[in-house]
Formats: structure tokens, C-alpha cells, sequence
């Protein structure tokens, strides 16, 4: 920047300035900023220079009416970051290079955002954005009402930084800042003539004691040195401990700290005391909202705490934290990521740019203030084994539960402090980026939420459980279901509601993953299994525990029998099951063994334990209105005492079926590609399917093992293939879809089947594939909010007819829609049968599915 010494002010320095200058003035009145901005507007007239007035505050506006070389740009402040500052953002790269730009007051910015966090960003972002359109910017900013630090983020990106001081006579003005500048003289005290429009500097000793005086009565008194966040929350407190009334302000803090969901806002004003409010306060990192996943937890612990006391009892006591949903944003404009956020957000590459944000996401670095309050956090916490868990701003809402979408992270918290710290970091990372993979961007697209400002915030928990041997874990965990529309007996009640219930760790309860097949618990007959022998129920056991492993520092999943040696008896009694047959048979050729799966059978047999899941989800469901899921785990003493830890609680999605459909009473068992029972999930349908993609079982189980992450790619480029291009396809596939491995069936993700219009998974027990009706996994919640119906073609009484070999004459599309995998023509098979009568049928209440082909169309 080329500076003259020309100037007789800093004003004038910054009004006449050719080069772009970001000047920040600090006032106590924003009439003393309208005054002085007139010299400014007048010197923009005599030279033909544009002015631009971006008017969203609702002071007294600084400029009235539009002139030739005056326009105003009337902008909406809402509370969504976002969105305003990108249309912040519009209006600048549509301005002329050389404009001057001149902004309401920052400080308007916290009625919206409620931190100066937020506003700091937001002047970070537009500010290298106005630098690069070569324009000039003004901006006031209140004094007394910002913290220090933000201040002085603030004023390290401006070029210059005027004080405004005033004593209801004069305006005074003093430059902190005046980038390229080292003339003294400007830097002195001036006064302000209104009536000439001229800054004059003080030199006599009367005038510079009114100046000094109007200083000390401008004065902030130490209140900068508290953000506005915390000032807030520290005059409410204050309030509160006087006696008086805080009713509006509860809702404030609800309003800015808990949820934008107007349902979740009422349960909670309902519930919270203002005590509440503080304590979430006082376990804040940063600002914002603390999410969806934190605040569903928070909720439901408050209608047991308040509706069922003797329930709450039982409830382990939490000690969460919570990382605001600010520090997200903070994350994204520190590491300069602002200009790759909102080029994702665009509708030409919002798919394309994913992985690239989702890897700077991984790499970035957090601010020092926000590193020293995780330090914090370690300390309380000690060595105890954490878990960072998504809590995003619409996660787990009435409309949209996210399941499954972001990531959770667990944390064994082992080693140096710096190492420790580093672990939580990257986990946090991890949450972070896991916001850009595909499967989450396609949910937000699919559900018209690409355009919405979706933060994510981090729920920080304490991971509950006991120490055997190097291990550490709860004694079961799991999820819970007020309501389960699937049953695998009539005799079973839907309302009772259900469980799926694993040993250690809950991963293997929500996820499909190795050797997961959790004790399924219909909580009005808990010790009834679907299986119908101890043989079938060892065999479709859990056969892996997750836990943390304090020696090594990792998460693992062992076999029973690396673990069962340090488990007490009575923990045996409660989750293993003896597998006598197995026992007898070993007997008899000699052998003595024991012989014992996971099967929560002493767990389930405890009935207040099982009286009291399902009670608590009752009582919660009541008030929420509407069924709901939750995640838990359970600690039991050797003297039978024991606590529930409710981890999580939402909103359960659940379709009502309004349909009639009719199923042809003869079908030619010759045209019948499928005749199931009892073996479907979902609404009823008849449809006429145009696509049928098939993966051969035997050849699937064939490839080598990393080769069948091919075929999971294969199915995800078909459904990418057809987005939006609404077909109706069904998938049949072995094993089960969405596990995470490929020995159990197809590892896909859900982004990889979102168009079908059906799956099914295929029974083949000569390769050791079986379907699994896993209602209350996180596939099952995504196929429920698609309306994707779920069939498992078993190969037992529940299957009337399966012939697949009714494809095999069809024309393979493969090779002509994935030419780079048409080897893989012999394991997946895609046929166009839109030419062809297929149709598929679903009888809800009949428990029926049939897919058959009536010859041409």
C-alpha cells in the first residue's frame, strides 16, 4: 500500500485512501459513527466513488436514501451463520473494485449469534474476500460488549482501528491502528468539528482534559475482558441467585444454547430448571448449540428425573461435555477451509468436492483457546476412556434421525498428556470430516437439507463400564425401541417395545458388524428367543466383544474366549449361555468341555432390570408423543445392584401403513422369482420394477477377500448411475447388505443402495450367508426414512418359492454401465426387465412378498 503524508487525519486517511483499507472504528454510540461517517460520504460524491451500505442491524440507519453513487444492500440477520454470511458474500463480489463498502455494527451480529466467536468469525471471513475485490470496508463495532480475545482477533485482520470517544459536546477520535503509517501526529488525540466536517488535532491542556474525561466516562470498566456468551450467561445466574424471575431468559438459553426444533424447545422449557441450563453452561467448550445427540440425552433424563424419580434412581449419573456448535465454524475459518465450504455447498459440486473438504477436515488445527479448554476437559476426565460423538444441529430430530451418518469416536485416553490430547483432537477431526462422506451428503440431499446450515457439535462422554484384566467395558450395552412394528412371534406386543442387547461395548447393537447378532428382547416376554434351540442360538450368537484395551490403547474386538477367562462368575451367569448339546456330544467321544456363547440369558431373566427399560422408554415416548429409540448400557454389581446409563435418546421413525394391496391368489411357480413370509420389513406396495440387479452367492463368496469391496463399489456406481432417474430396482444380494465385513455379505453403505427400491438379502448356506432382520440397526432406520422395503430370502419354511435362475437368460448391463468392472459380469448381474411384467408385491398385514414375471409387458 502506497501511503502519502498528505493527510492531516486518520479520517481522512481512510475515506481518501486510493488503495483498499478494512478500517474497524470502536464507539459507544452508533449516532457518533453516523456523524462521522458524513465527511466520508461527502469526499465519496465529490470523486464519483460508489458507496455500498449493508444495512441488517436494527439501530438507527447510518445512511437514509439512495443517491447516484449510493446504493443500500437490506440484508436479513437470522440465526443462521451460514446463510447470512453467504449472502454477505453475494453482495461483495458483485460490487466494483474501488467501492466503498460500510457496514452496520458488528455488534448487532450477537442478537443472532449470541458469542463474539461467531462474530469474529464471520469478520474473517468476509474480510480477505473484500481485500480481493480490491474494496473498501467501515466497520463499527460497540465498545464495552466483546471480549478481549475477540477484539483482538478482529483487530489484527483490520488495516486500521479508530476509537470513538464522546461527552455529549464533542466527538473525539484516537487511531490504535493505521496499517503502512508511522507519522506520530496521527496517531494523537483529535476532536471532531461537526459543523465543518473537520478533524482537528488536540494540542491545548483544556481540551485534552475534556478529552480524557470523555475517555474515562467511555470506559468498559473490565467487561471486554468476558465474552458475550458468558456475560450473558453470568447476568442471568446473577438474576437467578437474587430471586428474581428468569422465565424469558430460560427461553434465551434454550434458544441459543439447546435446540432450533420448536418441539425439542418446548419438552425442554417444560423440564429444565434454570439450574440445568447452567450446568450445561458450565460443561461448554466454545459457544452455540450443543446439538441434537446432547440435547436428546439431556431430555430424556430430565422427563425420568421429573415424571419417574424411582426410575432415575437407576439411571448412572453423566458427566458430559460439550464442544459448542461454533467451535465448528471457528474450525473451518481459522484454517482459512470458508472459500472450499461454500464451493461444496453449491449444487455443481457438492458431491465432487467432498472428499477434499472431508481431508482438509482431517488435517486442520485448532486455536489455541480451544486446545487449552480439551486440556481441561482431559483433566477432569483423568485417564478414564472417553468417547467423541457427533451431535450435529439437525441430528437426531423429529423429522431427521442421521443414523449412522457421522462418526463416533472412542477414546482409551492412555499415555503423556500431549498424546492424550493429540487422541482427542484427531477424534474430533474425524467427527468433523465424517460431516463431507458420501453417505452423509447423500442423506442431506435426499432429505432437501444440501442448503441448510448444519453445524456440527461434539458430545463428549465418559465411556461407562468395569475393568477385566487390560479391559475395560460395560457389562451390556445396546439400543432400545419404545415400539417395535417387527416381531419375530405374533404372540409378541409391538407397544411392549424391544432391545437389542449386546456384551461390552453398543457398536456391535447399532452396526452390522463381524459376528453381530445381538440378543434380540421383546420387552413384554424378555426370556423368549427367536431361535428355537440352544444349537440355532449359539450359532447366530454375538461372536466378537468390543472393548477398550488400557495396555495397548486401542479399541478391540476379541473372541469370547480371549475374554471369558478374567470375567467374574457372576457376569458369566448373567450373559453366557452353556451349550449343552454341544457339551453332551463331546462327552460322548470322551472329551469334557465347556462350551458357552453370549446370550444375555441371566441378564433378560431380571426383571426389574427389563421392567425398567421398558418403563423408562414409556414414560419418555409419553411426553415426546411419538415412539422413540435410545442407546444405553448397563453395570451390574456381584451383589446384583446395577445402573442404566442412557446415552442417547431420539425420536423413532415409524411408518403407518395406509395401503391395500392385493396379491394375486394363483401365481405360476415357474414365473415366481420370490414367495416370502414373515420375512419383510416395510410399507405395503405393488410396484412394476424396472431394474433387478443380482449378486451371484457363490461367486461372491469366491473372491478374494479385498476383491469383494469391488462388488460394494460395483453397487454403489449402479445406484449413482440411476439417482434421480426414478426406477424402480430391487437388489438381491447374499448375506446381509451394510455389514462392515465382507465374510457376513456386501460391506455397502447406505449411499450405495439409496435408490433401490427393494432389498434382498439371500440365504446360502452352502457358503455360510444369512440374512439378519436387524429392525433397530442403523441400516434399518435409513431403509424406514427411504420407505426401501426389506426382504431376507431364508432358506427355511419362511421362503415358499426362490428362483433365481429366472435372470440368468436376461442381457447383462454391467459391462455397459461399469466397463472398468465388466469382469465381475459372472457375480453381479444387471437386468433392464422394464420391457418384462415384474412385478412386486407386499402385504404388510398379510406378512406376504412376492416378485414374479407375467412374460412382455
Amino acid at each position: 500500500m502506497t501511503v502519502s503524508s498528505v493527510y492531516s487525519d486518520p479520517a481522512s486517511y481512510l475515506y481518501k485512501q486510493e488503495e483498499p483499507v478494512v478500517s474497524v472504528w470502536r464507539l459507544s454510540d452508533m449516532a457518533d459513527f453516523a456523524i462521522l461517517l458524513r465527511p466520508a460520504l461527502q469526499y465519496a460524491a465529490e470523486q464519483n466513488r460508489q458507496v455500498v451500505y449493508l444495512q441488517f442491524a436494527s439501530h438507527t440507519p447510518l445512511i437514509s436514501g439512495q443517491t447516484d453513487n449510493i446504493a443500500t444492500e437490506t440484508l436479513s440477520l437470522s440465526h443462521r451463520f451460514e446463510n447470512f454470511t453467504v449472502s454477505v458474500c453475494e453482495v461483495i463480489r458483485r460490487t466494483a473494485p474501488g467501492t466503498l463498502l460500510v457496514f452496520d455494527s458488528l455488534s448487532e451480529l450477537q442478537t443472532a449469534w449470541a458469542t463474539d466467536l461467531m462474530m469474529k468469525n464471520f469478520f474473517l471471513v468476509v474480510t480477505p474476500m473484500i481485500r480481493e475485490r480490491k474494496l473498501s470496508a467501515m466497520f463499527p463495532l460497540i465498545r464495552g460488549r466483546h471480549s478481549a480475545q475477540a477484539i483482538s482477533r478482529i483487530e489484527e485482520g483490520a488495516d486500521a482501528c479508530i476509537d470513538i470517544w464522546s461527552d455529549f459536546k464533542n466527538i473525539y477520535l484516537r487511531a490504535d491502528k493505521l496499517y503502512a503509517l508511522t507519522d506520530s501526529s496521527l496517531f494523537q488525540p483529535m476532536v471532531f468539528d461537526a459543523q465543518e466536517g473537520t478533524m482537528h488535532r488536540i494540542t491545548d491542556g483544556v481540551m485534552l482534559s475534556r478529552f480524557h474525561r470523555a475517555l474515562d466516562l467511555n470506559r468498559s470498566h473490565g467487561t471486554e475482558e468476558m465474552d458475550s456468551w458468558d456475560r450473558f450467561f453470568d447476568l442471568v445466574q446473577r438474576k437467578y441467585e437474587y430471586g428474581d424471575d428468569v422465565t424469558e431468559e430460560c427461553s434465551r438459553m434454550c434458544r441459543i444454547m439447546m435446540t432450533r426444533d420448536e418441539r425439542m424447545r418446548s419438552m425442554i422449557r417444560e423440564h429444565f430448571t434454570p439450574e440445568d441450563y447452567f450446568f450445561v453452561k458450565e460443561h461448554m467448550i466454545g459457544s452455540g448449540l450443543i446439538g441434537g445427540k446432547a440435547c436428546g440425552m439431556l431430555t430424556a433424563r430430565k422427563i425420568i428425573e421429573n415424571g419417574r424419580p424411582d426410575l432415575y434412581e437407576r439411571l448412572e449419573s453423566h458427566d458430559s461435555f460439550y464442544v459448542g456448535s461454533d467451535v465448528y465454524y471457528t474450525y473451518i475459518v481459522e484454517n482459512h477451509f470458508w472459500d472450499l465450504r461454500i464451493r461444496q455447498r453449491s449444487e455443481e459440486e457438492y458431491f465432487s468436492l467432498g472428499d477434499e473438504f472431508e481431508d482438509k477436515l482431517l488435517h486442520g488445527e485448532f486455536p489455541k483457546e480451544i486446545r487449552e479448554q480439551f486440556r481441561d476437559l482431559l483433566d477432569y476426565y483423568g485417564q478414564s476412556p472417553v468417547i467423541v460423538r457427533s451431535s450435529s444441529i439437525l441430528e437426531d430430530g423429529f423429522d431427521h434421525a442421521f443414523a449412522g451418518k457421522y462418526e463416533s469416536v472412542f477414546c482409551p485416553n492412555t499415555g503423556t498428556p500431549e498424546q492424550r490430547l493429540e487422541e482427542l483432537l484427531q477424534a474430533a477431526r474425524i467427527v468433523y470430516a465424517s460431516t463431507m462422506n458420501r453417505s452423509a451428503l447423500d442423506y442431506r440431499k435426499r432429505h432437501g437439507l444440501s442448503g441448510r446450515d448444519e453445524q456440527m457439535a461434539l458430545l463428549v462422554q465418559r465411556v461407562s463400564g468395569s475393568h477385566y484384566g487390560k479391559y475395560y467395558m460395560p457389562c451390556a450395552a445396546g439400543v432400545g425401541y419404545s415400539y417395535s412394528p417387527w416381531r419375530f412371534s405374533d404372540a409378541l406386543d409391538p407397544t411392549a417395545g424391544m432391545l437389542r442387547l449386546v456384551m461390552g461395548l453398543g457398536t456391535s447393537a447399532v452396526d452390522r458388524t463381524e459376528g453381530s447378532y445381538p440378543r434380540i428382547v421383546s420387552l413384554d416376554s424378555p426370556k423368549t428367543s427367536m431361535y428355537k434351540d440352544a444349537a440355532e442360538r449359539h450359532r447366530y450368537s454375538q461372536q466378537k466383544i468390543e472393548m477398550i484395551d488400557t495396555e495397548e490403547g486401542t479399541l478391540v474386538r476379541k473372541k469370547l474366549s480371549d475374554v471369558e477367562p478374567l470375567l467374574p462368575f457372576y457376569l458369566k451367569q448373567l450373559l453366557l449361555e452353556h451349550d449343552f448339546d454341544a457339551e453332551r456330544r463331546f462327552r460322548e467321544r470322551g472329551q469334557r468341555r465347556n462350551i458357552t456363547f453370549i446370550s444375555c440369558k441371566g441378564l433378560v431373566a431380571q426383571e426389574e432390570i427389563m421392567q425398567n427399560c421398558r418403563d423408562m422408554m414409556a414414560e419418555i415416548q409419553e411426553v415426546y408423543q411419538n415412539p422413540v429409540d435410545i442407546e444405553f448400557t448397563m453395570n451390574i454389581s456381584e451383589s446384583g445392584d446395577y445402573v442404566i446409563n442412557l446415552l442417547q435418546c431420539r425420536p423413532l421413525q415409524v411408518n403407518h401403513d395406509r395401503n391395500v394391496v392385493s396379491i394375486p391368489e394363483e401365481l405360476p411357480a415357474e414365473q415366481t422369482l420370490f414367495d416370502c413370509r414373515n420375512a419383510s420389513m416395510g410399507m405395503s406396495r405393488s410396484v412394476k420394477l424396472d431394474l433387478l440387479v443380482q449378486i451371484d452367492p457363490a461367486g461372491y463368496y469366491n473372491m478374494p477377500y479385498n476383491e469383494k469391496y469391488r462388488v460394494s463399489k460395483v453397487i454403489g456406481a449402479i445406484n449413482w448411475h440411476f439417482r434421480g432417474a426414478d426406477k424402480q430396482m430391487l437388489l438381491l444380494a447374499p448375506g446381509r447388505i451394510g455389514t462392515s465385513s465382507p465374510e457376513l455379505g456386501v460391506p455397502t453403505a447406505f449411499a450405495d443402495i439409496s435408490e433401490f427400491n427393494t432389498i434382498c438379502e439371500v440365504s446360502e448356506s452352502k457358503v455360510g450367508y444369512r440374512p439378519e432382520l436387524s429392525y433397530g440397526s442403523h441400516m434399518f432406520q435409513d431403509l424406514v426414512e427411504a420407505d426401501i422395503l426389506y426382504v431376507a430370502v431364508f432358506e427355511d419354511a419362511r421362503t415358499v418359492q426362490f428362483r433365481p435362475e429366472l435372470l440368468h437368460d436376461l442381457p447383462n448391463l454391467l459391462p455397459e454401465i461399469c466397463p472398468e468392472d465388466a469382469d465381475l459380469a459372472s457375480i453381479v448381474h444387471i437386468c433392464d426387465v422394464s420391457a418384462l411384467s415384474f412385478r412386486l408385491f407386499h402385504d404388510l398385514q398379510g406378512k406376504r412378498t412376492v416378485c414374479f414375471c407375467g412374460g412382455e409387458a
